[in-house]
């Protein structure tokens, strides 16, 4: 062999040696997002999810890859956008926000690790066996937003004293309806006072009945029950809380933030935070079924004063101390 052709011979090789390299390289693991609403909707949660992953070492673009899946409001859904990352053979789903992304994940796959956020009890859900074994292939947060449905009440009878009758929101579509309304009447029993049930939860037309009916019932008060429908149209129930005059408790602050008169309830970035912790912590190996359901540990009472004002309402300095937020 000539000198000349060997040494062509041998810098061809050299430049197809990165290629080679970086063809063996694994991929990245890949995050499968289920979301109930939108990415414009939701920008700091996800930003929280993205700073609990990076506690555990992973940055999206990096290390990490996460596809989103947006119900748009429409968590019937959550099967199809499931079942694609199924499909896409994803490491693992997070549905940090979404009890019907979780339970139509663990229907669509027994394999695919799944770690969820949940406002209502996962055991009784059947997303897991119990909250310190979860067992299976799914874990997560437990964010006992529904369990707060009596100190909601008990908030809006402390705020709107001369109410004389409260009312319930409810959807009836909601993966955690049966929960709310249990919820509901054992509030009854606690606080004494009647609470009646009306359902919305299908359309804005609904909701928009719903609040045209409460108009013509003097002395009403109402509570807006967990369910991401109402979460994902917080702008529209807020503005019609404003036309109708109805005092109204929220389970997000986000209600609060927009002009809602108060809110009490699980803080969701902080939701998303822990759910992205644990989606690293399986990314590294750990199994679900080893990993104990986890608790947020804060919660926030939200006073907007503004719209108390404007709704004649005065509030209690004994409560706007406890606040963590009056909106002025």
């Amino acid at each position: 062999m000539k000198r000349r052709h060997f040494i062509t011979l041998l810098g061809g090789a050299a430049a197809a040696w990165p290629l080679a390299a970086r063809a063996q390289q694994p991929a990245m693991p890949v995050i499968g997002f289920l979301g109930s609403s939108s990415a414009q909707a939701t920008v700091k949660n996800i930003e929280a999810f993205r700073k609990g992953l990076s506690e555990t070492g992973y940055v999206e673009g990096r290390n990490v890859v996460i596809e989103f899946r947006w119900a748009a409001g429409r968590e019937d859904r959550m099967p199809e956008l499931a079942a694609d990352l199924v499909r896409r053979q994803v490491a693992v789903i997070a549905a940090p926000v979404s009890t019907a992304g979780a339970l139509a994940a663990k229907a669509a796959t027994s394999s695919i690790p799944i770690v969820f956020g949940s406002g209502s009890d996962p055991v009784a859900l059947g997303l897991v066996a119990s909250l310190n074994r979860p067992g299976g292939n799914v874990t997560g947060v437990k964010s006992l937003n529904v369990e707060l449905t009596a100190k909601r009440l008990g908030l809006l009878r402390e705020l709107a004293p001369q109410a004389t009758r409260l009312v319930a929101l409810v959807s009836p579509n909601a993966a955690m309806t049966a929960a709310i309304v249990e919820n509901v009447h054992a509030s009854v029993r606690t606080l004494g006072v009647p609470v009646e049930i009306l359902y919305a939860g299908n359309s804005d037309r609904d909701i928009e009945a719903a609040f045209a009916n409460l108009s013509q019932k003097l002395g009403a008060a109402l509570l807006i029950t967990v369910d991401a429908f109402f979460y994902n149209r917080r702008a529209l129930i807020v503005t019609l809380a404003a036309r109708h005059a109805l005092p109204t408790v929220y389970f997000a602050r986000e209600f609060a933030e927009i002009g809602g008169l108060i809110s009490y309830g699980t803080n969701f970035d902080n939701q998303h935070e822990l759910v992205g912790i644990y989606t690293g912590r399986v990314l590294k190996g750990e199994k679900p079924a080893d990993l104990p359901v986890a608790q947020p540990t804060k919660f926030d009472l939200v006073i907007n004063l503004v719209t108390a004002r404007a709704l004649g309402l005065d509030v209690p300095p004994t409560l706007v101390a406890l606040a963590d937020e009056v909106i002025e």
